[in-house]
């Protein structure tokens, strides 16, 4: 049979064929969950979130302190290290939660860690806002989701330079330059209203001007260390972020209208998950993405029963998704269709290209 051929252009094919037969903006499956008990897991505090802040930004002050310090030794790596982490890898999911607006209670304090972590992230506030709506609506749908992190045949190369920053940053540069010019591409159109793109263009260039000031800092004092700090963390620090990110939806299915289908749950470890928000929880998150992070494990007990189970760990994770890699270089059709326990109800699947189905058995 011969594999199907994907077109991800958001103005493209299969743009056009999401809408015709009905996968854009579909109605999901979820789990059913009372009224009552779903208000609580979608109750906000400032609680957690301030808590959890002031350790980001504390150990982003210690570890920049502790490399400025002994900066030109070989004692400043492991504190870069950690800093890069905390800049680079840290900061995706905080521009995530804060963007759903659910990690605090108050707006003011949403927007401002939002500003922050977008801005450590390369992603345009304003712009990957609506790139992020666009990806809850239509999750995994060829053609109308931007955020596919993982395109069929899987580009390895990119992956692997992706965990060192080299190409995100690099695309995050070149649409940064091209919006502060004034220019929103023809794809950006596509999900930021007319009245909102005045804003990713003035956002751009402030950040030109703080990156041209990094710049001018480090050639006044002849070092790269103010890019170490502002910058080059995107790189450096960017390896957690992917490896964690690349197993929210990789080697499952696409064009589907179930998350149990295209998203995957993940235990991590404690550190990992304090990184990376809980968003290790990822069914369950895209199932419910006003649930805040800091009640995602409650939500994953409420609705494990109908669930696939998860994955014990993060090497587990990758031990099932690189095969599945490497089987999408043959055959795009391929994925991973994950067993469902005997207490859940049957996928929905409706939407599956008869190809896919087969590919998967």
């Amino acid at each position: 049979m011969t594999p199907t051929k994907r077109d991800y252009s958001l103005l493209g094919r299969d743009a056009q064929a999401a809408v015709e037969t009905g996968l854009a903006a579909a109605e999901w499956y979820h789990t059913d969950i009372p009224r009552k008990e779903m208000k609580e897991l979608m109750k906000r505090s400032d609680g957690p979130a301030i808590r959890d802040t002031a350790i980001w930004f504390g150990g982003l002050a210690l570890s920049g302190a502790l490399g400025i310090y002994f900066w030109g030794t070989w004692a400043a790596v492991p504190f870069f290290l950690a800093y890069g982490v905390l800049y680079g890898s840290a900061s995706d999911s905080r521009w995530h939660e804060c963007g759903h607006g659910t990690a605090f209670k108050t707006l003011w304090m949403n927007d401002a860690v939002y500003q922050v972590a977008c801005f450590m992230i390369m992603r345009n506030p304003v712009t990957w806002r609506w790139s992020h709506t666009r990806h809850h609506t239509d999750t995994v749908i060829v053609g109308r989701d931007p955020e596919i992190a993982v395109m069929r045949p899987p580009d390895l190369l990119r992956l692997v330079l992706n965990f060192f920053g080299l190409l995100d940053a690099g695309h995050a540069m070149i649409d940064m330059l091209r919006n502060a010019a004034g220019v929103i591409s023809a794809e950006e159109k596509t999900f930021i209203p007319e009245t909102e793109q005045p804003k990713a263009i003035r956002v751009a260039r402030i950040w030109l001007a703080i990156y041209a000031a990094t710049l001018a800092a480090c050639l006044y004092l002849g070092s790269i260390l103010p890019a170490m700090l502002i910058g080059l963390p995107r790189l450096y620090g960017a390896w957690h972020h992917v490896l964690t990110g690349l197993l929210q939806h990789g080697g499952l299915a696409d064009n589907v209208t179930d998350h149990r289908l295209n998203s995957r749950t993940v235990y991590m470890n404690p550190v990992s998950r304090f990184i990376y928000w809980n968003m290790n929880y990822h069914v369950e998150h895209h199932m419910f993405p006003m649930v805040p992070y800091h009640a995602l494990p409650k939500l994953h007990a409420m609705i494990r029963h109908d669930l696939p189970a998860p994955n014990p760990s993060i090497w587990h994770g990758y031990r099932e998704m690189i095969p599945a890699f490497l089987r999408q270089l043959r055959n795009e059709d391929y994925f991973l269709k994950r067993e469902l326990p005997p207490t859940a109800r049957p996928y929905k699947e409706e939407f599956h290209a008869e190809p896919v189905a087969q590919a998967a058995e």
